[in-house]
C-alpha cells in the first residue's frame, strides 16, 4: 500500500491544525505556542482530561522539545507514517430500500463537485462516486479508516437529508482488498440484481470518463477503476457470463411479460415515458420479445426520431409531455424512465384513468425503473392498478440461475488473479517517492559537476563538445542508476518479494539520505504558528 506523501499530509494537517489552534488560541507568552492536550494511541489522537507524562511534556514551555517538534511527533507523524486505505461506503439494492437510495442519489453532472467536496474532508485524499438505479457507492482513499468513514457518512447525511443513524443502519463498509474485490465484482456484473448484466460495466466506464481530470480522482482511485473496467471486460470475454444476461431495463420487460397473460404479449398497449438511455434499452428488449407498436412520451421529438431510425421493426408513436395522462389512460403497460426528481404519477393522477380490458389481466401495470422514482407507491392503492419499481425486479431473476452461477465461479477465479496484480501495483507505489528522489539527487550532482567541468574547459569549447559532455554525463548517471532502480520496481511478475523491494528502498533512503522530506510540512506548520503570534 502506498505511504501517504508528506506534502499531502501537510495540506490535510493544515486544516486540522487551524481548527485546533482556533479552539485553543491564547495570547502567546513566549516563542512557543499552545497545542491541545492529546494522547497518541497507535496513530490515533484522542482528547484526554487525565494528566500523564506526555501531557506534562506538552504543557511545559521549558521542555527541550519545541512546540513545532512536539506537533511533528504527534499529529504530523500520524499522517506521514500511517498508510492510506481504500474504502467503499455503499448502499445497494441488496441492503437499502429505494426510498433511501433515491435521496442519496447524485446525478452524473454533480459527480465532479461531489469528488471535490469529499476530498476537502480532513481525512480523504481521493474519491469517486458510482451512482446507478441499484447502488450508491462512494470510493475513497482515506488517511484514517475510522475518521474517513465518519466524515463521508456525515457528508452523505448532509447532502441527502438523511440522519447518520439511518445511513449507518443500511450501509456496507469494505476496506482495502475487500473494497477492491467489490468493485471488480461490480464491474463484472457479479453484484448486479441480474447476474452478469452488461450495463454496469458501461456505468463504471462512465465514472472514469466523467471523473478524469477532476482533482481528487487520483492515482489510486483512477487506477482502481481502470483495472475494474479491464476485469469486467476479461470476465465477459472468458466466461461468456453476459450471454443471455439481462439489464435492469430488460428485467423490467420480462417482469411485464410475467404479469401479462400469455395471449396479451403481442397485443398489450405499451407506453414508454422518457426516451433516454434506459428508455432506449426498454424498446430494444420489447422488440426482442415481439412488440410491434409503442407510444413514447418525451419532452422533445428529436430523441424519438433517433429511436425510429434505430428500431425500424417497431412502430414508435411520439406524444408530447402534455399528453402524458391521456396516453396513460390508453395504455395497459406503462414504463417510466425519466430524470424527474418528483413523481409523475401519484394516486390522484391514476384514480380517474379508464380501466383496462380483461384480455390483459384487468390490471394496469406501472413499471418504474427510475431513481428517484417516477411512480409513487401510493398508486398501488388504486383498484386494478399495480406499480413496480427497481426493487421488485428481484422476481425476474428467480429462475434459471444455475448456469450463471457456474460462470460466476469462473469469474471469481479471474478476479482473484487480477486482485493480486492490482495489489502488487499499489504496493509498488510505495517506492515511487524514493525513485523520484534518487533521480533528483543524481541529477543535482550531474548538473552541478557538469557546470564546473564546462567552466574549467573555458569559452573556446564549441557547442558540439559541450553537448557530447552533457550526453556522456547523462549516460553515466543512467547506467549507475539502472541497477538500484530495477531493485525498487515491484509488479509481482518476478521472483522478488515486496518485502525485499521495500528493504532495498529503505537501504537506498539511508545510504543517500533520501528519508521522507518534511520541509513542506514544517513550512505549513510554521506559517500557522506565525498566524497565532
Amino acid at each position: 500500500m502506498a505511504v501517504v506523501s508528506s506534502a499531502f499530509a501537510g495540506a490535510k494537517l493544515e486544516s486540522l491544525f487551524l481548527s485546533n489552534a482556533t479552539a485553543t488560541a491564547t495570547p502567546p507568552s513566549s516563542s512557543h505556542f499552545q497545542i491541545p492536550r492529546t494522547l497518541i494511541h497507535r496513530g490515533n489522537v484522542r482528547c484526554d482530561s487525565t494528566s500523564s507524562s506526555s501531557d506534562a511534556v506538552l504543557e511545559n514551555p521549558s521542555s527541550s522539545l519545541s512546540a513545532l517538534e512536539q506537533l511533528k511527533t504527534s499529529a504530523a507523524d500520524r499522517y506521514t507514517k500511517e498508510k492510506s486505505s481504500i474504502i467503499v461506503i455503499g448502499l445497494s439494492i441488496h441492503t437499502t430500500p429505494v426510498e433511501i437510495r433515491e435521496k442519496l442519489a447524485i446525478p452524473e453532472a454533480e459527480w465532479p463537485r461531489a469528488i471535490k467536496e469529499l476530498c476537502a474532508l480532513n481525512h480523504i485524499e481521493e474519491a469517486a462516486v458510482l451512482c446507478t438505479c441499484n447502488r450508491m457507492e462512494i470510493y475513497v482513499v482515506a488517511l484514517s479508516q475510522h475518521r474517513g468513514v465518519k466524515e463521508v457518512t456525515e457528508w452523505m447525511s448532509k447532502t441527502g437529508g438523511i440522519p447518520v443513524s439511518q445511513i449507518s443502519d443500511h450501509r456496507f463498509l469494505l476496506y482495502n482488498k475487500d473494497a477492491t474485490r467489490h468493485i471488480f465484482q461490480v464491474s463484472a456484473g457479479l453484484d448486479s440484481l441480474v447476474l452478469g448484466e452488461g450495463q454496469i460495466l458501461a456505468q463504471v466506464k462512465q465514472v472514469a470518463k466523467v471523473s478524469q481530470g477532476v482533482a481528487g480522482f487520483g492515482r489510486n482511485i483512477s487506477g482502481l477503476f481502470k483495472h475494474a473496467i479491464m476485469v469486467g471486460k476479461r470476465v465477459r470475454t472468458e466466461t461468456k457470463i453476459a450471454e443471455g444476461a439481462v439489464s435492469v431495463s430488460s428485467a423490467a420487460v420480462e417482469l411485464a411479460l410475467m404479469k401479462l397473460p400469455q395471449s396479451a404479449h403481442s397485443t398489450a398497449r405499451v407506453l414508454l415515458i422518457g426516451a433516454g438511455k434506459m428508455g432506449k434499452l426498454v424498446i430494444k428488449h420489447l422488440v426482442s420479445k415481439g412488440c410491434t407498436k409503442i407510444v413514447v412520451v418525451n419532452r422533445s421529438i428529436e430523441k424519438v426520431d433517433a429511436l425510429r431510425e434505430e428500431f425500424k421493426d417497431i412502430e414508435i408513436i411520439y406524444r408530447p409531455v402534455d399528453d402524458m395522462m391521456t396516453c396513460a389512460g390508453e395504455a395497459d403497460v406503462i414504463f417510466t424512465s425519466t430524470s424527474s426528481e418528483s413523481p409523475l404519477f401519484l394516486k390522484e393522477n391514476v384514480a380517474d384513468l379508464p380501466p383496462v380490458g380483461a384480455d390483459v389481466g384487468g390490471k394496469r401495470l406501472f413499471i418504474d425503473i427510475s431513481v428517484p422514482r417516477n411512480v409513487g407507491s401510493c398508486v398501488n392503492d388504486v383498484e386494478k392498478t399495480t406499480a413496480y419499481n427497481v426493487d421488485d425486479l428481484k422476481e425476474v431473476v428467480a429462475a434459471n440461475r444455475e448456469d450463471r452461477l457456474r460462470k460466476a465461479m469462473e469469474a471469481e477465479a479471474i478476479i482473484d488473479e487480477e486482485l493480486k496484480l492490482f495489489e502488487a501495483w499499489r504496493d509498488s507505489l510505495e517506492t515511487v517517492p524514493t525513485i523520484r528522489k534518487l533521480r533528483a539527487y543524481a541529477e543535482r550532482i550531474r548538473t552541478s559537476d557538469l557546470e564546473k567541468c564546462l567552466q574549467k574547459m573555458g569559452d573556446n569549447v564549441n557547442n558540439n563538445t559541450k553537448k557530447a559532455v552533457e550526453v556522456l554525463s547523462r549516460g553515466i548517471v543512467n547506467k549507475l542508476l539502472h541497477g538500484p532502480l530495477q531493485h525498487l520496481r515491484y509488479d509481482g511478475t518476478d521472483d522478488r518479494t515486496l518485502d525485499e523491494t521495500l528493504e532495498n528502498m529503505h537501504a537506498l533512503n539511508r545510504m543517500f539520505s533520501l528519508e521522507t522530506e518534511i520541509s513542506v510540512l514544517e513550512e505549513k506548520i510554521r506559517a500557522k504558528v506565525e498566524q497565532q503570534k
